[in-house]
């Protein structure tokens, strides 16, 4: 009886092996099959996320803000793209497979794609290391392209891991933009600070959230360091808080300042380069006490 009983349970392994790839095969074919040939995207943060991930030739198109060294972190690989101004019209032109958007990106011309049976990708926006994860997840799902992302989480997880491994001391240290304003938690500035061993002055101050900073609480906090939005060209009302004397002072008298750049706009794995960035100062200002 034994006898008869194993060569049945021997060919019922084999069988289920031979099922399970079989199934395996078919779900690759698929993911290749399903994968589009021609993506056009229409956000800043989908252009990046997309050049990242995109396989040779995929990646058809990117918005004419990905050009902008001012708040693109890729802007010389955004070159050997086709450029786009997010309209309804151009876009259906290009005739694509898939179209990456924004959640608040040209509404209008997400509705009229989506009406012409355009399939669109809407991406919502990064707050958070969690949420950089999350992002690149997503964006190699709607590319077909889920090994690479894996393999660049996995590539963030250890970097951010070893640049957050040499924090000693946490600074004090102020987020100060355009119009007084100051970014609290839940957003991408306050988790790279933050990542980068600084304590946000904000949260101690009670804009948990935050919002426009007053000068005088700004004083009061008295930051070991002030991190200022980078300048645009020509005048702008909202920026001329940052040349007031309260400001001139905490900069002279504070031990050490930054300036925000590209790698601060998207959460995209460069927000890497923005903890980088900050180590040198956060390295100074350990060094004083």
């Amino acid at each position: 009886m034994a006898n008869r009983i194993a060569p049945r349970i021997s060919g019922s392994v084999r069988l289920c092996k031979a099922l399970l790839l079989a199934a395996a095969l078919i779900g690759a074919a698929a993911e290749a099959q399903e994968a589009p040939r021609r993506v056009v995207s229409i956000n800043l943060c989908t252009d990046q996320l997309a050049m990242m991930l995109a396989a040779p030739g995929q990646l058809h198109s990117v918005s004419f803000v990905a050009l902008d060294r001012r708040a693109s972190s890729m802007a010389d690989a955004a070159q050997d793209y086709v450029i786009n101004h997010g309209r309804a019209e151009e876009i259906y032109l290009m005739q694509p497979d898939l179209v990456l958007a924004g959640r608040y990106t040209a509404r209008a011309s997400v509705e009229a794609l989506e009406n012409l049976g355009i399939p669109v990708a809407t991406f919502d926006i990064v707050t958070s290391m969690a949420g950089v994860r999350r992002a690149v997840l997503e964006m190699g799902e709607a590319l077909g392209r889920q090994a690479a992302a894996r393999d660049m989480v996995a590539d963030f997880d250890s970097r951010l891991a070893a640049l957050q491994a040499e924090v000693t001391r946490r600074p004090r240290a102020a987020l100060y933009h355009a119009n007084g304003f100051t970014s609290g938690r839940a957003s991408l500035a306050h988790e790279i600070l933050t990542a980068a061993g600084f304590e946000n002055i904000a949260i101690t101050a009670g804009y948990e959230t935050g919002g426009k900073l007053p000068l005088e609480i700004l004083a009061l906090a008295a930051p070991e360091a002030i991190i200022t939005g980078q300048p645009y060209p020509g005048t702008s009302r909202a920026e001329r808080i940052m040349d007031h004397p309260v400001i001139e002072a905490l900069r002279r008298g504070a031990q050490g300042a930054a300036v925000t750049d590209a790698d601060w706009v998207c959460g995209t794995p460069h927000v890497l380069r923005a903890i980088e960035g900050l180590a040198p100062l956060r390295r100074a200002l350990e060094a004083t006490r």
